[in-house]
């Protein structure tokens, strides 16, 4: 275990200092959660799961303000921002405890006379989390809650650059007294060792990853031995499908959003706008305008409308993208990083929207993870198609049309695991999550998520002869 010191991207201040987990806290971790899964009857208990759950949500909807305001802090997104973050983990818990309750049945059936079939789906067993930096507490939340569900015991890898939020969950969990000692178990990593060794570990059963494609196909390789369940939540690079029949009023501000929301760095960004070429040139003009008025500031600043980077870092290999891109693309708004004197100490970074015409280039297949838009101009269609389609990303496109019945066609034909018509970003609980590609595989929300962390067991039993 190391000291680390937790930066405030807004300022470039230290905040506080945590400790860093690393392999001996990983091994203590797996071994209560392996010991608490096997000589307790945790998992038997759906009503105490459902009732943990129902606690953890009460407990955390009572420090809303105190966790969103440390996470504004730490990884630079906007206060209301956080505010809708954890409040939204609230709601996602309390799907998860009803999910605890209502999904403990399997089916029964007699396929042919006198033979006997039921199914009952179990806990698989110890749950590995590793969350990511950009939403720790909601994307926890999103496995956490179906893990506990399902009846598995946890062990949570949560990232460095929020380590003083993570305390402050921390917190909540152990003040829930309705869950079990050695159910939930969360350790803040600046290093690299826990998250392997949850990943290697054959005491781990099942796996949740939320984070880059590049480090999710590492983990499925480095899982692939001790075959345990794996599922990842990994990168996109958000197609934003604008048709001439569009309500550019809609239109317009929601593109902004798409690419300042976090920051730029959300899975979800709308990192790439395809506009048909009857209104391109408008299109072009109106986005470009709103992008240079955004006003870029600290996150804890009511005035702001996007924050910081999560670090200097960051901001250098972002603009680095960005440079190398002006080779083979239009510079429509630079951005860049923000040299103003009063935000100098903060890794800020402004807008940046560039033309492209071909898309096999490093900026439309990459994910930059940041406030960067690509502007691309389709004809018709299967235009339209060829070029969202046109990447190894598949997580979540958006298609803007006045045409219910076109929006609905091209959407059949897009190869991602959410569309959204009209919007972007919008979610709910009550439906799965998940990409296709390499967006990763697997499902969170809605009824299909507590299946993530459960095994389904079939008995047969034959009727005994008439004597």
């Amino acid at each position: 275990m190391s000291i680390h010191e937790s930066i405030n991207p807004s300022t470039g201040e230290v905040i506080g200092t945590y400790a860093s987990a690393g392999r001996a806290e990983a091994e203590a971790a797996i071994a209560t959660a392996r010991s608490t899964f096997d000589t307790t009857d945790w998992s038997r208990k759906p009503s105490l799961r459902s009732r943990a759950l129902h606690e953890l949500a009460d407990r955390l909807s009572g420090n809303v303000p105190a966790i969103a305001r440390m996470m504004a802090q730490e990884n630079g997104k906007l206060l209301a921002q956080t505010t809708w973050e954890v409040a939204t983990a609230v709601e996602w818990l309390r799907y998860s405890a009803a999910s605890a309750l209502l999904q403990i049945a399997g089916r029964a059936a007699e396929p042919t006379p006198g033979s006997y079939f039921h199914s009952t789906p179990e806990a698989a067993g110890v749950a590995g989390i590793i969350a990511p930096w950009n939403s720790p507490i909601v994307l926890l939340a999103r496995a956490l809650g179906p893990a506990i569900g399902a009846g598995c015991t946890t062990v949570v890898k949560m990232p460095g650059q929020t380590a003083l939020t993570n305390a402050l969950f921390a917190d909540v969990v152990a003040a829930t007294t309705a869950l079990p000692a050695g159910v939930v178990t969360i350790l803040t990593e600046a290093g690299n060792e826990v998250a392997p060794l949850l990943v290697a570990s054959p005491d781990v059963d099942v796996l949740h990853y939320t984070g880059s494609t590049h480090v999710g196909r590492a983990i499925a390789a480095a899982a692939a031995p001790t075959l345990k369940r794996v599922s990842l939540e990994l990168g996109g690079k958000t197609p934003m499908i604008v048709f001439d029949d569009a309500d550019l009023d809609v239109v317009v501000p929601t593109l902004v959003q798409s690419s300042i929301l976090m920051n730029g760095e959300f899975c979800c960004t709308g990192s790439r706008v395809l506009a048909q070429r009857g209104i391109a040139d408008e299109l072009r003009t109106r986005l470009a305008a709103a992008l240079e008025a955004v006003k870029v500031g600290p996150a804890l600043d009511p005035a702001s409308q996007m924050g910081p980077l999560i670090d200097k870092a960051g901001v250098a290999r972002v603009d680095r993208i960005v440079e190398e891109a002006t080779a083979y693309a239009g510079v429509i708004v630079r951005g860049g990083p923000v040299t103003d004197p009063e935000l100098a100490g903060g890794a800020f970074y402004r807008p940046t929207l560039l033309e492209v015409d071909e898309v096999d280039v490093p900026v439309v297949q990459q994910e930059v993870f940041g406030p960067v838009q690509t502007f691309e101009v389709f004809d018709d269609e299967p235009d339209a198609i060829r070029r969202a389609n046109a990447t190894e990303f598949g997580l979540a496109v958006s298609v803007f049309t006045g045409d219910d019945l076109r929006a609905r066609r091209v959407g059949r034909e897009l190869r991602f695991g959410g569309v959204w018509t009209n919007t972007w970003g919008t979610m709910s609980e009550h439906f799965e999550q998940g990409g296709m590609k390499q967006s990763g595989y697997g499902l969170l929300c809605g009824p299909a998520a507590i299946s993530e962390f459960q095994n389904l067991k079939t008995y047969a039993r034959m009727a005994l002869s008439p004597q």
